[in-house]
Order: structure tokens, then sequence, then C-alpha cells
């Protein structure tokens, strides 16, 4: 179910491209200046609410607040009153000034994951006054044929705004908005963004720990390097702590070298010890490759048993609960079972009986093109990594290999 508000009941919307080029007329019926802008604020989950207008009279703007605004139509605006107060405007808090913050600036578009530019802008009365409720990211054709205010708006809900004031309740809003995409989503619109645009999307990112980490582990080396180092040790290792531990790992790597040992001392015991055997490997291997987290149960357990531990398994990421591993009385590996498998089967079926004892593994040194072809020959979402004794080191998904295995200048192939 969207956060989005229906869409209001109101009149036609009016282009503020257009009412841009109109004039204002007082209420004695004289011309006083041009439309220069339009000032709002932005609501939480609500469209925005326009404020007031600034006119353009001379070489300066001057605020008309709603109130005194009889009338918008696309030839004219007019006022109540024929006393306008001459003092300069002068922008406060929290104000958004849709010409400035949002005509020609970039935003997300939510829905197609992408960063476009609001070529225009629609307002529409409603009942409780005149709201902005759309936009138009539509280019201009060939030798600027068409007018905007003749293009199709989205509602205003469909995108974020990278500009402006931000500040007020608003950023609620944003930042729900912000989790309707991807990582991966995310982290592309970051890694093609703006100095300021970039700042101000890891300010709603931040807002949320957990889809911080995630979106930090999908950032490529460079742009990820970048970011941490511009961070704090304390706030490094926060961060880090929330990612999986390869990923930590390779984030660890990324940092300069008079860094690393400060920002592992500041890890959670758990997470620096999975992040120091995984550093003992090369990247290029499976041992670099291997995240350290998985599921094993004895084999002398039942399906309903190992169902049960998915169900636990509430740390692990998703991907690692795909396969179930088995270990022998003395601890090695003994067999594995897809989820699927288990599922389909009875639950007190005791797991030696399950699984497949036929395994496909890997040593920890093995290269990346071991490890793919291995995982592709057998149809592998997870491949086990064992020491020289068969004892799980850790395994390697399907989606770490692939990322391995694509050149690094395919990874973000954007239309």
């Amino acid at each position: 179910m969207s956060d989005s508000p229906a869409h209001p009941a109101t009149d036609e919307a009016l282009s503020l491209s257009s009412l841009l080029k109109h004039a204002v007329i007082d209420g004695a019926g004289r011309m006083l200046g041009k439309l220069s802008d339009v000032v709002t604020r932005l609501r939480d989950n609500d469209y925005p609410l326009l404020s007031g207008l600034v006119i353009g009279i001379g070489n300066a703007g001057h605020f008309v607040p709603m109130s005194d605004v009889s009338s918008i139509d696309p030839k004219a605006i007019r006022l109540r009153t024929a006393r306008v107060d001459l003092r300069p405007f002068e922008r406060r808090d929290g104000e958004l000034l849709l010409k400035e913050n949002v005509l020609g600036n970039r935003l997300i578009d939510v829905a197609r994951s992408a960063l476009v530019k609001a070529y225009d802008v629609r307002l529409a009365s409603s009942g409780e006054g005149w709201l902005v409720t759309g936009l138009d990211v539509h280019k201009s054709g060939w030798f600027h044929l068409g007018r905007h205010e003749e293009h199709p708006a989205r509602d205003w809900h469909s995108f974020l705004l990278l500009m402006g004031d931000q500040r007020e309740s608003s950023a609620r809003s944003a930042s729900s908005r912000v989790t309707r995409l991807k990582p991966a989503q995310i982290a592309d619109i970051i890694e093609s963004a703006s100095s300021r645009e970039e700042e101000a999307l890891l300010a709603h990112v931040h807002e949320d720990p957990e889809l911080e980490a995630d979106v930090f582990e999908e950032l490529d080396d460079n742009k990820q390097a970048k970011l941490l180092h511009a961070r704090s040790d304390e706030e490094v290792a926060e961060l880090l702590s929330r990612m999986r531990a390869d990923d930590a790992a390779d984030a660890i790597m990324d940092l300069v070298q008079e860094r690393r040992q400060g920002v592992l001392d500041l890890l959670v015991d758990a997470q620096r010890t999975k992040v120091l055997t995984l550093l003992g490997y090369h990247e290029a291997t499976a041992g670099g490759l291997m995240g350290p987290d998985f599921l094993t149960l004895a084999e002398d357990k039942t399906i309903g048993d190992a169902l049960q531990a998915v169900r636990s398994a509430t740390t692990h990421q998703p991907e690692v609960l795909t396969t179930i591993y088995t270990l022998r009385s003395d601890g090695t590996l003994g067999g594995s079972l897809s989820l699927v498998r288990a599922l389909q089967s009875a639950p007190e079926t005791p797991l030696r009986e399950a699984a497949d004892s036929h395994l496909v593994v890997a040593s920890p040194g093995d290269d990346i093109i071991a490890v793919t072809t291995r995982m592709a020959d057998f149809n592998l979402l997870c491949l086990p990594v064992v020491d020289a004794s068969n004892k799980m080191l850790g395994i390697v998904t399907v989606d770490d290999a692939l990322e391995a295995a694509i050149p690094r200048d395919w990874r973000r192939r954007r239309s």
C-alpha cells in the first residue's frame, strides 16, 4: 500500500513555467510586475501548500501571502489588495522556492530509480488552498518544439527532491520514499549524483542504519572508499558492524593503511573476528570471496529442526539460507540440502537421509574462475569452502561470485 495520499480534488492544474511569463495585477487593476517565484513548504506525506508568491517589481522581489491572492489563471495573477509590502523578499528557514529550488534541478524519479530534471511544476487549487501536485520531467523536443505546459505531468509524490531546505517534517516523507528503492538502485544514483545531491541522499539513507549498510555494500570500491574516508573511525566502525563480514573486510582494505587497525579495534568482537579471518585470504580466491555466515546442523537432526533454524536465523542474509549444510559427528561437512527440498520433505525426516552427500566444494585458495565455473556447472546458489580436513570455513554465494566475475566497467551499465 502506498504512503502517498490520494490525488486531491482540484481544478485543472496550471503550469508554473507559463505563470512565470504573466503579469500580477493588484486590487485596483494595475500591473505590479511579473511572478518571480512561488513560496511553499514541504509537508509530511501531503502535497506542498503554497504560502505566498514572490513578485518582481523593478530589480527586487517582494513577498505576497496567499491570503492576498484573489485568483490565479493561465493569463494573470490577481490580488485582492492594491497595497503590497515593498520590503525585499527574504527566504525563511523551511521555505522552498519552486523556481529556484525545483525548476531546472535534478531529483530522483523513485519509480524509475533515476535522476531526472524538473522542467515544469504543476499547481492546482483545492479546498485548503493552492497545492503543488505534479512535475514535468519530459525533455523538450529538438529546437524546443512543444511547450512544457502541454506535456503530461506526474504526481509530486513520484519524486524525491534533493535540493532546497528539507529540514521540516518533509524529511520523514522523503526518507520513506528512499526506502522504496533497492540498495543497488540507491548506490547507482549516488554514483551518478553531484556532491550536493549525494550529500542530500546520504542524509536520507542515514536515517535507516540497516539500509545505509546495504547501500554501502553496493557502492563501487572507489566511491565507497571516498565516502568512508570522510567519516571518523567511530562512524566507519559503526557502519561496518552492520555490513556483511566479507564486504566489511573489503572496505577495511580500501581504507588507507594507517586507519585500518583503528577501525578494526572499534568493531564489535564477533564482527572483528570474522573480518580478521577473511583478511587472511587473497580477495581473488574462494577464501576472499566467501562469507563466514552459513547454516549447519548435525546430520541426526530432522527437517523440522532445520526449518526452525532457518526461521531463527534472522541476522543472516537471506541468500545464505538457500542451502542447509549437515555436519558429521566429527564436525566435518556431511551433506547439503536446498531450502526448497526441505520445505517439500516431511518434518520428521532425518537430515542424514534428505541431504545430498555428493558435495561440490571449494578450497580457500581456488581462484575466481574455478569458483564460478564450479557453481555454473552444478547450478549452485552457494558453494561451501572447506579446509584440508573438510571442515566448513564459509560459503560463496552466487551474487558474490557474479560480482567478482563480471568486468568492473560492466557493473554499472546505464541506459
